[in-house]
């Protein structure tokens, strides 16, 4: 059955290369993202992974733990993190399961029920693997992105959408198209002009249902 935005995502216990975790428990009362790839040891996903890793700081400011996945062992993903080290400069302090079963891929819908991996794999074997999906506290989807394996992931469009929904879920709004930390937000169309006032103060108005104001403090 397919993932959808506020579903509660599936609890799972599994192997990474830091040791096994209990999903939910390890989310705790943090954001999370899981983002996942087909294989280690591949040149698109070790760019990623690399990009993951210099933005550490700002998924701790934002109160977010990152975790890749990918269907190769423990092992593997150890050394590969030497690879995604010694390319991006920084180093990849969050776990990488180890979906050896695919059991955490069929979960999240990112194979079918009837998928298996072959003797000596390949990355097209588990091409769907590409996805992102962000998660609450509450441990329910937020949002999710599928790519292909030929088109690397914008980490900081993860970044700006993770700061979106933060601002949209904790302020009671929603943000424009192309929105950025610091830019006027959308007030919802279930608020009315008086309570928008009342909250916003001042807002300016472009359409009956299209108003922007400021974020509240």
């Amino acid at each position: 059955m397919a993932l959808r935005i506020n579903d509660t995502v599936p609890d799972f216990t599994a192997e990474t290369d830091q040791g096994v975790i209990h999903f939910h428990d390890w989310i705790g009362d943090s954001w999370a993202i899981l983002f996942s790839h087909p294989k280690d040891f591949t040149p698109v996903c070790t760019t990623e992974f690399g990009a993951v890793a210099q933005l550490a700081a700002e998924w701790k400011k934002r109160g977010t733990k990152v975790i890749g996945i990918s269907v190769d062992g423990p092992e593997q993903h150890r050394k590969w993190k030497a690879d995604i080290e010694s390319t991006s400069g920084s180093a990849a302090g969050f776990p990488i399961i180890a979906d050896v079963g695919l059991n955490v891929s069929k979960a999240f819908d990112m194979l079918p029920h009837e998928a298996y991996l072959p003797d000596n794999p390949t990355p097209a074997d588990s091409q769907t693997v590409r996805a992102v999906f962000i998660i609450g506290p509450d441990k329910k989807l937020k949002l999710s992105m599928t790519y292909p394996m030929n088109v690397g992931r914008n980490f900081a469009e993860v970044l700006r959408a993770l700061d979106g929904l933060q601002t949209a879920n904790g302020k009671g709004v929603a943000t424009p198209a192309n929105w950025e930390v610091g830019q006027d937000v959308i007030i919802p169309t279930s608020v009315n002009d008086e309570d928008a006032r009342a909250k916003f103060g001042d807002f300016k108005k472009v359409l009956p249902y299209l108003r922007y104001a400021k974020v509240p403090e």
